[in-house]
């Protein structure tokens, strides 16, 4: 199983610091944000790595990852020219991955502490073109994308609704998802939103609309990092996971 992280985007919420480096690239705790990600895909399994990154930092992100041998993985990469959406650039890495093949995905501002090993040995028992995605217990839901659940079979979500203003469960879609390569014809399918751009929520919605959605539930702590105050908390907490 290969690994995608997807590191591009402009970083608005944290302006004007992201118009200097990107957001992935800030410091959490004594490394760039990215490195965690990187660590988690490695310790299960998942040394074959690609990150899409945009044209703007491209040079930072391999002068310090370079070919990824310091970090015990190997990395390729692919430039997202413009900010069209999480899909798009989803998108970016076909070709990466072998046809029929599975792989995870990671937002590169996603922080965590579970061990992702027993979610990929999971997917990998699930039927071929189906997807998963992992969620997380929040407080708040109306911020997140929220799933709802199939209340007649077990494991599956329903539909994914973005930022409700009454959530049907108190759950979260992480940015940790897991595809084989049949969702980049999905992602070929769908259109752009209003924002103008390609939703990993539209994605995931098509999956959900064929009963091919199936979840696990992280268990630790995670933290979407792309705000300055998440960014302090997840220093904090990540401060000693590498020596």
């Amino acid at each position: 199983m290969k690994g995608i992280v997807l590191a591009g985007g402009t970083g608005t919420r944290m302006y004007p610091l992201t118009r200097l480096i990107n957001k992935h690239l800030l410091p959490v705790g004594k490394y760039p944000m990215i490195v965690y990600g990187i660590d988690r895909l490695r310790k299960a399994g998942i040394t074959d790595i690609i990150i899409v990154i945009g044209k703007q930092f491209s040079g930072l992100y391999a002068g310090f990852l370079g070919s990824g041998m310091e970090f015990g993985v190997n990395i390729a990469y692919r430039i997202q020219e413009e900010a069209g959406g999480i899909a798009e650039a989803l998108g970016l890495a076909r070709g990466f991955v072998a046809d029929g093949e599975r792989f995870v995905v990671l937002l590169g501002d996603n922080l965590f502490m579970d061990d992702l090993t027993p979610f990929v040995s999971s997917y990998e028992l699930q039927p071929e073109g189906t997807a998963k995605v992992l969620l997380k217990h929040v407080n708040d839901a109306r911020r997140y994308g929220v799933p709802v659940f199939d209340e007649k079979q077990q494991g599956l979500i329903t539909t994914i609704e973005e930022k409700p203003a009454v959530p049907k469960s108190s759950y979260c879609v992480t940015g940790i998802y897991m595809y084989d390569t049949a969702v980049f014809d999905i992602i070929s399918q769908i259109r752009p939103s209003e924002r103008g751009e390609l939703e990993i929520t539209d994605v995931n919605n098509v999956y959900a609309g064929q009963g091919k959605l199936e979840y696990d539930i992280l268990q630790k702590w995670w933290i979407d990092a792309g705000t300055f105050e998440s960014l302090q908390e997840a220093g904090r907490r990540m401060k000693g996971m590498f020596p």
